[in-house]
C-alpha cells in the first residue's frame, strides 16, 4: 500500500507539475498564449476561464477526501489536454511537439488510476 501511496504522489505531482505553470500563464494572459488562441481561432477570454479550471482541478486531485469533485477534475484534465490536442491537428498540419502532449496525459490517467487503487 505504501507503495501505491508513493506512485500516486509521484504521478499527481508530475499533473502539477505539467498543468500548473500553463495555468498560471492563461490567467495572465501572456503573448505566447494570445498568439496560440488567435492561430487557434479561440477568443482571448477563454484564457483566464480555462486556467482557473485547471488550478482548480489541479487542487481538487491534491485534496483528500473529495471523490466525486476528483472524478470531474480528473475528467475536465483529460478534456482540455485531448481538446487542445484536437484543436491543434485540426488548425494546421501535425507538429511533432504535440507528442509531449503524451506526458501530461500519461500522468493524468496513471495518477487517476492509483487514486482508484489506493481508495479500494
Amino acid at each position: 500500500m505504501k507503495r501505491v501511496n508513493l506512485y500516486y504522489w509521484i504521478a499527481t505531482g508530475l499533473v502539477v507539475f505539467f498543468l500548473l505553470p500553463g495555468s498560471v500563464m492563461n490567467i495572465m494572459q501572456t503573448d505566447d498564449w494570445l498568439e496560440v488562441f488567435k492561430q487557434l481561432g479561440y477568443p482571448a477570454y477563454l484564457l483566464p476561464f480555462l486556467g482557473v479550471a485547471k488550478i482548480s482541478a489541479c487542487i481538487a486531485i491534491v485534496l483528500p477526501n473529495l471523490r466525486r469533485l476528483k472524478e470531474w477534475a480528473y475528467a475536465g484534465l483529460v478534456f482540455d489536454i485531448v481538446g487542445a490536442i484536437y484543436s491543434a491537428l485540426m488548425a494546421g498540419p501535425f507538429d511533432p511537439r504535440l507528442s509531449f502532449m503524451i506526458l501530461p496525459l500519461s500522468a493524468i490517467f496513471a495518477s487517476y488510476f492509483l487514486w482508484h487503487k489506493k481508495i479500494s
